[in-house]
């Protein structure tokens, strides 16, 4: 299956760092929460903010690589949100199964404040709502970023710096 005239393997390659950039953000999460760390420092570590990050860098790939459009954006987009909720989930499970008190069993996390959900329900969220609406509000920011960039930067010259 080819997107944007891209198959699946050449949108893994090209974000493969930005999987391990996500995945060493949700390590350092968990394991900061189980080290005790205060809760305002587990907060920063944030596997949201490294997944923004990420759809960003992305989209600069993209840009200056030359690498496909708005598909190719909508598919890395839809790629590093569904690792990102799938590392939340196995997090939340973990909790659940290992009866620790976590970040991702905090109320403030798992629901409305004073009404915080099961863990299946929390993964169920997670893997529906977070990542449909999710996907949907990254594409579009990284399709108007890509618009912008390629707008008003111009993509790097076959040479040195760029790759085919």
């Amino acid at each position: 299956m080819k997107i944007g005239g891209h198959g699946i393997r050449e949108h893994l390659q090209l974000l493969g760092p930005l999987f391990t950039l996500i995945a060493a953000v949700w390590v350092l999460r968990m394991v900061a929460d189980y080290a005790g760390a205060p809760r305002g420092v587990v907060k920063v570590v944030s596997v949201n903010i490294a997944g923004s990050i990420s759809i960003l860098i992305a989209v600069i790939l993209m840009h200056v690589r030359k690498f496909g459009g708005y598909a190719n954006v909508a598919a890395a987009t839809f790629m590093l949100v569904l690792w990102k909720e799938l590392l939340v989930s196995a997090a939340v499970a973990f909790t659940a199964v290992t009866g620790l008190a976590t970040i991702y069993a905090a109320p403030e996390f798992s629901g409305a404040p004073g009404h915080p959900l099961t863990p299946g329900w929390h993964i169920i969220g997670q893997l529906t709502f977070g990542l449909g609406l999710q996907t949907l509000f990254g594409s579009a920011m990284g399709c108007l970023i890509l618009w912008i960039l390629r707008a008003f930067v111009p993509p790097a010259k076959e040479g040195k710096w760029s790759r085919p």
